[in-house]
């Protein structure tokens, strides 16, 4: 497919805490061969850790001006105020990309991000290129996000007056339910007999046949999730949502805080601590960066759940503070100081 066309293709990537939205895109712009791509990460607390990862990716054709970063949690709540603007100056550059990722916040409604591509000041320049949902296969098969209906149903029956409503499991399905692919990631720690049953119960909470890529640490060719030419903002009535009688949705079951610490003795028994304290405090992801005491190497840390992993990322740099700074996500009602006290312990 040429990328000289008149509207720019733009390309919305969605998926659940944790999936592995960033290290995909990484592997997209890694293996860039010379288009020229920009990226729009959306994150979710103040401290931004996937666009800090990106922008230090070490890759040629990834210059830091073509990473945007737009640090409000939902893209779609202020499409006038930063998502217009956003697309507005990266379309009018010199050299406008030939590509706009968008990798949005694990807490995002991926509809109303495909309807702000209606707004005249872009529609006539862009097109949702796909809606590509990426899933954290063991989080799915391990049914973190996913009700049992039949038992709920019987508990209603049983006392009607019970509050049943899952936003999480909403979530997920809406982000299914808008994607034109699915990529069904972490599969090398899945059991091979496990595959199949969890291809149907996607296909199930989307609702529709889906096209699914399995696959270990977003490795996905860029052949294959750019290009779909899906039109998507022309196609809103072929992506339900459950949200789609209300004017307005609000993000009120979910909370997130920062967290700075000084250095670190041991990331392992630092990462051991992290998912005991996720345990213990329901935390859906915590995320970023850490100081080890007598290295020069800064520490990335991704937390799912119980499952926390850590790599040193880049040297410190010069006159740069070194400290650990983690970003605590999870439902509306976290034990911020318990949880900030056990951090410190």
């Amino acid at each position: 497919m040429s990328y000289t066309a008149a509207k720019i293709p733009a390309t919305i990537i969605t998926g659940f805490l944790g999936a592995g939205k960033t290290t995909m895109v990484r592997h997209l712009l890694s293996n860039a061969n010379g288009r020229r791509l920009a990226v729009i990460v959306n994150e979710f607390g103040a401290e931004g850790v996937d666009g800090e990862t990106l922008r230090n990716c070490g890759i040629e054709d990834c210059p830091e001006e073509n990473i945007v970063e737009l640090a409000n949690g939902c893209l779609c709540c202020t499409v006038a105020d930063d998502f217009v603007p956003t697309m507005q100056a990266l379309i009018d550059r010199d050299e406008p990309p030939d590509h706009i990722v968008i990798e949005t916040s694990g807490l995002a409604l991926p509809k109303p991000l495909i309807k702000a591509f209606e707004w005249p000041a872009i529609r006539s320049r862009m097109t949702v290129d796909g809606v590509i949902a990426v899933i954290d296969g063991p989080a799915v098969a391990e049914g973190r996000f996913a009700d049992d209906l039949e038992a709920v149903e019987a508990m209603r029956l049983e006392d009607p007056s019970i509050e049943h409503d899952n936003p999480l499991q909403e979530l997920y399905e809406d982000q299914l339910m808008a994607a034109d692919i699915v990529v069904l990631n972490k599969t090398d720690l899945l059991e091979a007999e496990t595959l199949p049953e969890l291809r149907d119960s996607i296909a199930a909470s989307a609702g529709r046949s889906l096209r699914m890529i399995a696959t270990r640490e977003g490795a996905v060719d860029p052949a294959v999730l750019l290009g779909l030419d899906a039109a998507a903002e022309d196609d809103l009535a072929a992506r339900p949502s459950h949200h789609d009688d209300e004017d307005d949705h609000e993000h009120d079951d979910f909370e997130s805080f920062d967290v700075a610490l000084g250095e670190i003795p041991s990331p392992e028994a630092f990462a051991a601590r992290l998912s005991q304290i996720a345990t213990a405090h329901d935390i859906l992801r915590i995320k970023g960066f850490a100081a080890v005491a007598g290295k020069p190497m800064r520490l990335a840390i991704q937390g799912v759940g119980q499952r926390v992993n850590h790599h040193f990322d880049r040297p410190w740099a010069a006159g740069e503070t070194r400290e650990t700074r983690l970003v605590v996500i999870g439902q509306t009602g976290l034990d911020r100081p318990a949880i900030c006290a056990a951090l410190a312990a």
